[in-house]
């Protein structure tokens, strides 16, 4: 049959892309280490050090799950030839719609594995901590910034991502100022890298009664959560550590006790808050650890590799600076400026559905991140 005969075509293609993505996955390395970590589990003294003991533990399943992964699609694809190869000799034209359903899972699986193969950067497989922060646009613009932190929430939940909520500044009269907030997932600084930048919103404003059309900013950095055997020198003097009550959602606790911390390092004028805890030591382990972060990234910066691997540069919360675009009114369409992505499903962007233009990102980023020649700078 001919429709069969073109299938069994597209599906050769991917002989040789497949066997690139064993070799990109590197997976006779992952075995090797999946049977060395597997005697080392078998060790006596295996937990007595649980920090490190848990640390292989998710090695080991995040590793079982890339080679799961890719043998079932190695098989999906033999599989399919013997399909293709029976539904010719029976001349059985029903079979037809079935594997036409295995070859679009088979290629959305492969497309999927492969952009995985493009987080090989040094700190891809990190938690993500994420900081948002309203610019331009007063309350507009607080709300704006409420509705990207739901966004990016609801995103982690759809990936069985957890988020820890580490600092929430309510806005004056609505949504919110700023905040901080980890999202702890295999590769989740990887993905969410491609976030970082400044978001801009077009909207008709619900808090305008003349209704007219309102633009306003959001900037969103993201560091990777930092190994602990990473250093990162913080002198004392360098530091004012202060502390104050917890504000918004918690109970009677976060009302009581000045728990909240706030940290100022003085050399660059970095402020890090932190009041998710109940206690004020957690918490202020917690701003250590972001500080130290984002000062590991301000000197990684002084290597322009790391300059645009990590952070990306500084701009201003305004126009003319926003990675993308977000236009609810007059016509629903939000457009990523680097790499020309375009989705028109307004609603399901904000509700998490942000893969379309995370996959564009590592794609543009392993292509040297160049501009499309049809992007315009909106």
């Amino acid at each position: 049959m001919l429709e069969l005969d073109n299938l069994k075509l597209e599906l050769e293609s991917y002989r040789q892309p497949l066997k690139n993505l064993h070799d990109s996955l590197d997976l006779d390395n992952k075995i090797n280490r999946i049977d060395e970590l597997n005697h080392l589990m078998e060790e006596p003294d295996f937990w007595t050090d649980p920090q490190k003991s848990t640390k292989q533990s998710k090695e080991l399943g995040s590793l079982k799950e890339d080679v799961s992964t890719y043998q079932k699609l190695e098989s999906s694809f033999e599989d399919m030839f013997g399909l293709i190869e029976l539904a010719n000799e029976e001349g059985d034209s029903s079979m037809v719609d079935e594997i036409k359903s295995e070859y679009s899972d088979f290629k959305e699986n492969y497309e999927k594995i492969r952009l995985k193969t493009l987080l090989s950067e040094e700190y891809d497989n990190s938690n993500a901590i994420l900081r948002l922060n309203a610019g331009a646009g007063g309350t507009e613009s607080c709300d704006w910034c409420n509705m990207l932190f739901r966004m990016y929430n609801r995103w982690a939940e759809r990936h069985g991502f957890s988020v820890d909520v580490l600092d929430v500044l309510d806005g004056d009269e609505a949504g919110i100022k700023n905040a901080t907030f980890q999202i702890n997932g295999e590769n989740a600084y990887g993905y969410l890298k491609s976030e970082k930048g400044v978001h801009r919103l077009v909207r008709i404003s619900p808090f305008n009664a003349q209704g007219k059309r309102q633009t306003s900013f959001v900037s969103c950095e993201v560091m990777p959560e930092l190994d602990s055997n990473i250093e990162v020198e913080i002198r004392p003097e360098d530091i004012r550590i202060d502390t104050y009550r917890s504000s918004g959602a918690g109970g009677q606790h976060i009302n009581k006790t000045s728990s909240a911390i706030r940290i100022t390092h003085y050399p660059t004028g970095i402020v890090v808050t932190c009041q998710n805890e109940r206690s004020q030591f957690q918490n202020k382990d917690k701003a250590m650890e972001i500080l130290k972060s984002r000062l590991f990234i301000l000197a990684q910066e002084e290597e322009e590799a790391k300059r645009s691997g990590i952070r990306g540069e500084t701009k201003d919360i305004a126009w003319g600076s926003q990675i993308r675009s977000y236009f609810l009114q007059p016509y629903q369409l939000i457009k990523d400026l680097r790499t020309g992505c375009e989705v028109t499903q307004a609603d399901s962007v904000l509700d998490g559905g942000i893969d379309p233009f995370i996959d564009a990102y590592l794609i543009w980023k392993a292509n040297g991140g160049k501009m499309p020649e049809n992007v315009e700078n909106e």
